[in-house]
């Protein structure tokens, strides 16, 4: 995993101050391979109990994400209890490493 131990800090407490602890955060996609260099950085969360707006909010944590690590380009997946699962799910779930 090519994350440093502050930047998935960084991202574990972004995320449990706006959906709790009961947040589930996965890493997947290029970062994930340990030769590949650059990339961005593709998160999957997944939330208990409903979203108002999911694509609002994973564009104002991947913004503020995005200040925080020094403009690295951050994209983020967040899938609630309502939402149906995706293609892309399907794949974080099963490929993702979860940040802990």
């Amino acid at each position: 995993m090519r994350l440093s131990p502050q930047s998935r800090a960084i991202i574990q407490q972004a995320v449990a101050l706006r959906w709790g602890d009961l947040a589930v955060v996965r890493l997947f996609g290029s970062r994930l391979d340990d030769s590949a260099k650059g990339g961005d950085i593709d998160l999957h969360i997944q939330v208990q109990g409903k979203v108002n707006n999911p694509l609002w909010e994973a564009s104002l944590l991947a913004a503020q994400l995005q200040r925080q690590l020094d403009g690295r380009k951050v994209d983020v997946r967040l899938l609630d209890a309502t939402q149906n699962i995706l293609s892309v799910d399907t794949v974080a779930l099963s490929e993702g490493v979860l940040l802990t």
